[in-house]
Formats: structure tokens, sequence, C-alpha cells
């Protein structure tokens, strides 16, 4: 029996670390990357773009954010979009809903009538946009991954891990709506609810599994810095300020 050839170009190409194996101290780094963010800014408070500039950092990549949003982070031949979730207890979470985009079969594909459409036919529509932007970026990068930091309100636990960014052929899902008039994606093969899309604002999600070797850390809430003893540590003075008008 003739086995699978070895491919050059595919072992020219490998990503940074395995898949949701984050590499040696990430862990620490992150940790500081978010007491650092706590002490600095007094709140609770991190967006998806402060999670792409600190994942970025941490891993030593390239930080571009993406209209498309799935090459945020750019390291070599990999590429990663950056998601964030709250969940109450991330460290125990076992799924999460990921918002992956505005995907409009009236802006695509010209449709008019929404609720007139057959669900089947309007959810392959909605999954065929999603197919088509993942399609693209996999053109451009050899590995294409997701990265999701699920964290707590106050921010003092976190759980972090990675998915690979796939294609979902249409003909695997059936579609209905349900009583909140959004239509729901259904797995043929086990009848799970994995996407739902919202017809006012075109939003999709993705119902994603946590990995059970997620990494999930616990951080001490750390003091505030003092605003005027900051502003007196770097010497400012009236004369960095210029009224232009």
């Amino acid at each position: 029996m003739v086995g699978n050839p070895r491919l050059r170009t595919v072992e020219k190409h490998r990503p940074p670390y395995p898949l949701n194996q984050f590499p040696r101290g990430f862990a620490v780094s992150l940790g500081r990357e978010v007491v650092y963010l706590l002490s600095s800014r007094g709140a609770a408070r991190l967006e998806g773009s402060d999670w792409e500039e600190i994942f970025a950092r941490i891993i030593g990549a390239q930080w571009k954010p993406s209209n498309v949003g799935l090459d945020d982070v750019v390291l070599g031949q990999t590429a990663w979009g950056a998601k964030t979730v709250k969940n109450r207890h991330p460290a125990t979470a076992s799924k999460v809903r990921l918002i992956s985009g505005r995907n409009s079969p009236v802006y695509s594909f010209g449709d008019r009538e929404i609720s007139e459409c057959d669900p089947d036919d309007l959810g392959g529509k909605v999954l065929s946009i999603w197919n088509e932007r993942v399609a693209g970026i996999r053109k451009l990068y050899q590995h294409v991954r997701t990265v999701v930091l699920i964290k707590a309100d106050d921010l003092l636990e976190l759980a972090a891990f990675e998915l690979e960014t796939v294609l979902h052929p249409v003909e695997g899902y059936r579609w209905a709506w349900n009583k909140q008039n959004n239509l729901e994606g259904f797995r043929k093969a086990t009848d799970e609810h994995v996407f739902t899309w919202q017809p006012h604002g075109s939003q999709f999600t993705m119902i994603e599994d946590v990995p059970k070797n997620r990494l999930a850390i616990r951080i001490r809430k750390p003091p505030v810095l003092d605003r005027e003893a900051v502003l007196a540590s770097i010497r400012f003075d009236e004369s960095w300020v210029e009224v232009i008008s």
C-alpha cells in the first residue's frame, strides 16, 4: 500500500508551536499584562483590540488589526483571529459563543425578503460567506487559528485556548428559525446547535467547545496607580500641552 507522500511546502512552514500548546512563560506573561492593564486603567476593561495586542506581544508576533477579523495577529505563515468572551467562571467554561462577523445575504447575494427564504437555503448562504472569508485568508497563510480569551467580569480569572479556523461544509448542517426569529444551524450528524444568525444586523455566532487542555489562570487584584504620582514620575508640566485653537 502506498503511504502519504511528504510535501516540502507543508513542512517548510510549520506553526510556531502546536495548536493550544502556548509557549513557555505564556501564562505568567498573560497575567502580567492583565495586572498592568488593571493597575493603569483602574477598571476591569479588556476589549477585543486589547487582547489582539496583548497576544501578539506575548508570542512576539505582529499585531495588524483586520477588517475580516481572521488575521489580526501574524507570525510567519501563521495567522490568528482573536476573540474575547465573558463568563462568570472561565476556568470551568465548557462552551463559548464567538461573534464571527456580519454575514449579510442581502449584501452578498442580493436577497430581499429574508423572512420568505427557505431556512436551509438562507443558512447555506450565511455559512458560505464565512467559508469564503476563511478560504481567502488560507490563500495567504499556511496556518489559520482563532485564539480565545474567556474573561471574568473582574478579569481576575481567565482562560485561553486556540481553535483551527476552518471551512464548514454547507451540506453538513440544517437550519431553523427559533422563537426570537433568529436562524439557528444544527450539525446533521449530531443535531447539535452550532450556529446562530440574527437577521437584524446580520450577526453570525459560532458555538465552540472549550478544549480540556485550555490554559486557565487566576491573578491577584493589583493596586491602582495613582494618577498624580505617575504624572510626577514622568515630570509632566504644562509646557507639554500646546493649545492649537
